[in-house]
């Protein structure tokens, strides 16, 4: 019998807890409303410089821009379906001060507070997140200096061979499905298979509750060209389970240590809503 969770439940849940932001994502995904009001919320973590900073993505709270926060931001407009063509423009601009690949961070984040798993190596420049952030202007036909000079840095990366760790290796699928090279990108695509079995922080057993990176975050929905990477009965257990893992509050819970309560909640909610565009795209929300 195939197992549901409830939509009901999970939107109560962002209503109460989440930030304004995932409010305003949920009233456009699920309420009809006009996605102007999450592209405002989302504006609200915008920098001079064009970046996005201030903790839009929850596990670290510096004001100042980040790559991984453009990314983020790049994120929630692909999610809503609106792209503003000027901030991404401004975005672009600021990861070109940069240089051609960037780090999740810059060196100012690690003054602030932040989660243990940031260490110290998130500023080295990597496919995480260049080749996420390119995938998305490839993606919607934006043109940027930045967008040229961060593919060439990803094809020279994906030369010395393709990343064993799960989220990088999430931001190299991105790519290789949204670059204009397609023939280039059909040399990677063909050795993609025989890389599942070696990635780190990869969660194969759905019953395992550590962290880790699951065959529905790399084929969110029935679309993906990526559900061929996996077996599809791996699919619906991992289905089943994140069906389960629904909370009596309604959301979703986090697997990883987090900086205090209010960044948990602030993760819950970006979880919850994770949950629901998955399970509503495999036809699993009641």
């Amino acid at each position: 019998m195939t197992t549901t969770a409830s939509l009901e439940a999970g939107r109560r849940f962002v209503e109460r807890e989440g930030r304004l932001l995932e409010r305003r994502i949920a009233a456009s995904l699920f309420g009809g409303e006009d996605p102007a009001g999450a592209l405002g919320a989302l504006m609200g973590y915008r920098n001079e410089d064009g970046g996005f900073g201030h903790g839009l993505e929850p596990d670290k709270r510096a004001p100042a821009s980040q790559p991984l926060d453009v990314e983020v931001a790049f994120s929630v407009m692909e999610c809503v379906g609106r792209v503003d063509e000027g901030a991404v423009t401004a975005a672009c601009d600021f990861l070109a001060s940069i240089g051609p690949g960037v780090g999740c961070l810059v060196g100012g984040a690690l003054d602030f507070p932040r989660a243990p798993h940031w260490g110290e190596g998130a500023v080295v420049p990597s496919l995480n997140p260049t080749a996420g952030i390119v995938a998305h202007l490839w993606r919607w036909g934006v043109g940027h200096p930045w967008r040229e000079a961060a593919t060439a840095f990803c094809w020279d990366e994906l030369e010395r061979g393709l990343p064993t760790e799960s989220h990088t290796f999430g931001e190299v699928l991105a790519f290789l499905d949204a670059v204009f090279d397609q023939s280039r990108a059909q040399a990677f695509v063909g050795q993609l298979g025989s890389c599942t079995s070696r990635l780190e922080v990869f969660r194969h057993d759905p019953a395992d509750p550590s962290y880790g990176v699951t065959p529905v975050h790399f084929a969110p929905s029935p679309a993906s060209r990526w559900l061929a990477l996996f077996d599809p009965d791996l699919v619906e257990a991992h289905l089943d389970a994140l069906v389960a893992a629904q909370c009596d509050d309604g959301g979703w819970p986090i697997s990883w240590e987090t900086i205090g309560p209010a960044a948990v909640q602030e993760y819950r909610g970006v979880e919850t809503l994770r949950a629901l565009r998955t399970l509503r795209s495999f036809d699993r929300l009641a």
